[in-house]
C-alpha cells in the first residue's frame, strides 16, 4: 500500500468523501489516505492527525517525499483535537481501529464536530459501539458496506447529522448491511453464532455468577437476533 494505490477498505473510504471536501483524517497512520485524496483530486484540503509519535513522524515524512505540505497538515495531537476551527472541516474519517474507540475519540471532543456534515467510519470490531454512539448523539446512517481484505472483514459506516430510530437487529447487523446480506455479511455472522453456541456450552459447566449470568443472557440474545435473521 502507498499513496498511489491504497488497501481496498480505504479505497472504499475513499469512495465516500465528497469531491473539493476539507477532510481530517484521525489516527493516519503513513497518511497514506490523505496523499491519496489529493493525488486523486478528490479532496481539497486534508488535515492528518496523530497522537502516536512513531506514526505522527512517518505521517509528516511521506506527506513531505510525496510534495503535498501545501494540501496536507500533519499534526501531533488527540482525536479530533488535531482540528482547529479555522480549518473548516467538513467530512471526518477514522478508519483501522476499533468501533469503541472511535466511539470514544467521538465523544471526547464533540463540540469540534459542529462544522462537519460527514462522518466515515471504519471500524475493524464491535461497529455496534458506533451504531449506538450515533443513536445518542443524532447522527443518522446513510451507508454501510462490508467486504473482507487479507482474511480479515471490516465494516464500514457514513453519517450524517440527523435523527434515525434502529431495531435492535438493526443496531447489532447494521440497517444496510442487513438489507444487502452479502456473502461477507453472511459469512461474519454464522461464524459469529458459531462461536456464541460454543461460548454458551462453555457456560453450561460454569458457575453463574452474577457476571457470568449476564454474559450468557447478552450472547443468548444475540444468537436468538443472528438466528431469526439467518435461520442458523
Amino acid at each position: 500500500m502507498n499513496a498511489q494505490q491504497l488497501s481496498e477498505r480505504l479505497t472504499r473510504v475513499a469512495s465516500y468523501i465528497s469531491s473539493g471536501a476539507t477532510v481530517a483524517d484521525i489516527g493516519s497512520d503513513h497518511a497514506y489516505l490523505p496523499c491519496y485524496l489529493i493525488h486523486q483530486g478528490i479532496a481539497s484540503h486534508v488535515i492528518a492527525g496523530e497522537v502516536a509519535k512513531g506514526p505522527y513522524e512517518s505521517a509528516l515524512n511521506h506527506v513531505n517525499e510525496e510534495q503535498l505540505e501545501n494540501s496536507i497538515i500533519v499534526r501531533f495531537a488527540n482525536g479530533l483535537q488535531a482540528i482547529h476551527k479555522e480549518d473548516n472541516v467538513d467530512t471526518v474519517t477514522i478508519a483501522g481501529m476499533g468501533g469503541p474507540l472511535i466511539s470514544t475519540i467521538l465523544d471526547q471532543d464533540k463540540e469540534i464536530l459542529s462544522s462537519v456534515s460527514r462522518l466515515i467510519l471504519q471500524p475493524n470490531i464491535h461497529a455496534k459501539a458506533i451504531r449506538e454512539w450515533a443513536l445518542l448523539n443524532e447522527w443518522r446512517i446513510v451507508a454501510e458496506e462490508i467486504l473482507e481484505e487479507d482474511d480479515k472483514i471490516y465494516e464500514i459506516l457514513v453519517l450524517e447529522k440527523g435523527s434515525m430510530t434502529l431495531t435492535e437487529a438493526e443496531l447489532l447487523l447494521g440497517p444496510f448491511l442487513l438489507q444487502e446480506r452479502n456473502n461477507v455479511f453472511l459469512a461474519k455472522w454464522n461464524k459469529e453464532a458459531k462461536e456464541w453456541k460454543r461460548i454458551l456450552e462453555a457456560i453450561k459447566s460454569a458457575e453463574l455468577s452474577k457476571e457470568v449470568q449476564i454474559k450468557k443472557e447478552e450472547v443468548e440474545n444475540r444468537l436468538t437476533l443472528v438466528k431469526e435473521v439467518l435461520n442458523v
